[in-house]
């Protein structure tokens, strides 16, 4: 892991659309994954298991990263432990026990604005006009292609769409939490220190949850291996890459991956035999704009 990070340049451009889109490939697929294990785990369960595994996962960097935790870090990597990652991940699945999976990208999408107003009120981020252009040209363009690659049938049961608005603020404080109080620590860190934060939690529900109708559920095997790779790419190794990214641009363009998510499932949905209509490709090079207008720092004075 190491070795790969020292081979990238994230001072440069190009190597960070380059992680920005290996990440959103990663979490565009995310929202299969979930469901996937929603067939054999109780929403909870599937949760609980994705943030377990990742701490088992990110042991082995703890003995070395650790120690570079200072007592100013703690109260930072407990948020970026409980609010980045695991109460997400419970109101992920949650939400996704009631609502489609498109839903819930164009949902997602909503983290960059959420990313840009706690960065300007709460952390005092400066903006230019081009970003907040392309942060809601983005988000416009997320929802247009969502609505018509579903043929206009959303579903929203209750308040279920809520749970993952709730999620993407979440987001949204996380992003600049680490971009304003942890700039001192890497990827890795950030993501091994806060998992310790959380896993153990995770590991004692697990513990008292009955598995019974789990294991007996059609494709457990397969199910349970979803739920692995959920844990393994979408909370270990993107997270990291994340972390790390965000080091080096800003909280609007790091969160903005979350409009490139639900370009991912179009591409996959093509490579099934749908096809790809003009208003899906202007979608998604007006979100390419939105995300290039994000990107765009401020005039210094």
């Amino acid at each position: 892991m190491n070795a790969i990070i020292q081979l990238v340049d994230l001072n440069k451009k190009t190597w960070q659309w380059f992680i920005l889109s290996i990440m959103a490939v990663i979490w565009g697929t995310s929202f299969i994954l979930m469901k996937r294990g929603l067939i054999s785990f109780s929403h909870t369960q599937v949760a609980a298991l994705r943030i377990f595994i990742s701490f088992v996962l990110l042991i082995p960097f703890l003995f070395n990263r650790i120690k570079r935790v200072q007592r100013k870090h703690i109260k930072s990597l407990i948020s970026v432990g409980f609010i980045g990652n695991a109460i997400p991940a419970f109101l992920f699945t949650k939400a996704q026990t009631e609502i489609s999976s498109s839903m819930a990208g164009v949902l997602n999408s909503m983290t960059p604005l959420f990313a840009l107003l706690v960065g300007l009120l709460i952390y005092k981020v400066k903006f230019n006009w081009l970003n907040l252009l392309g942060v809601f040209l983005g988000l416009a363009s997320a929802l247009l292609l969502i609505i018509f690659a579903s043929g206009f049938k959303f579903e929203i049961k209750n308040m279920y769409p809520l749970f993952i608005v709730l999620a993407t603020m979440m987001y949204a404080f996380n992003v600049n939490e680490i971009k304003e109080k942890l700039p001192d620590l890497d990827g890795i860190t950030i993501t091994a220190v806060s998992f310790l934060f959380v896993g153990p939690f995770a590991g004692i529900y697990l513990f008292n949850s009955n598995f019974t109708s789990a294991i007996h559920s059609h494709g457990f095997i397969q199910n349970f291996a979803c739920i692995f790779l959920l844990a393994l790419f979408s909370s270990v190794i993107a997270t990291i890459m994340f972390n790390n990214l965000i080091k080096y641009t800003t909280a609007l363009f790091t969160s903005s991956v979350t409009y490139l998510i639900p370009i991912i499932a179009i591409f996959w949905g093509f490579l099934d035999g749908e096809s790809l209509n003009f208003i899906q490709i202007l979608s998604i090079v007006v979100i390419m704009l939105g995300v290039y207008l994000v990107n765009i720092k401020p005039a210094q004075a």
